[in-house]
């Protein structure tokens, strides 16, 4: 009996709702409590601003400008771990992030998205993906729905607005 409810407590406890449990420091140091997002499809990027990939912010944006409204709701969590390519404060990312890219999605502090220090909620992420693996680069996505489940891992290589991920971002929306 002990083994089933502890088993039922651990399958329980990683259910996509627990999403909704996390909280993290946005860029200017406010926390934001992840139950905001709650019935909304929700779109988890690591960002750095040195990086190849850098110009996938112009992409993210589009997306937030083009579904936001719809619902959409953009995290962007700026990291370090790939070749330093992410050096700057908090207060230095969120300027270089809208001077350059007009970024008006959300973006929260800097934190670690690999290894033993990997922030909680990549823990959640790396946990509850398709594919288990750690985080690979800067820019990868995970395309939540409305439930807080993960439905959609994305490389770096794929554009945020591609029709790729755009066409799932239109059904989850649609639900």
């Amino acid at each position: 009996m002990y083994k089933l409810i502890l088993f039922l407590f651990i399958a329980t406890s990683v259910s996509g709702s627990d999403f909704y449990k996390f909280k993290a420091k946005d860029i200017k140091g406010k926390e934001v409590d992840f139950s905001k997002y709650k019935g909304s499809p929700v779109l988890v990027v690591n960002v750095a601003s040195q990086c190849g990939y850098t110009g996938q912010y112009k992409n993210i944006e589009t997306l937030n400008k083009e579904f936001g409204s719809k619902g959409l709701k953009i995290i962007g969590f700026p990291s370090n771990d790939f070749g330093g390519q992410e050096p700057g404060t908090d207060s230095e990312i969120a300027e270089f992030c809208k001077t350059n890219y007009g970024v008006s999605f959300d973006m929260m502090s800097k934190i670690s998205v690999k290894g033993k220090t990997k922030h909680p909620i990549y823990q959640f992420l790396l946990n509850n993906s398709p594919s288990k693996e750690e985080v690979g680069w800067n820019f990868e996505k995970f395309l939540l729905d409305k439930k807080g489940k993960i439905i959609a891992r994305y490389p770096s290589s794929v554009v945020p607005d591609s029709s790729e991920v755009k066409s799932k971002i239109s059904i989850l929306l649609s639900e």
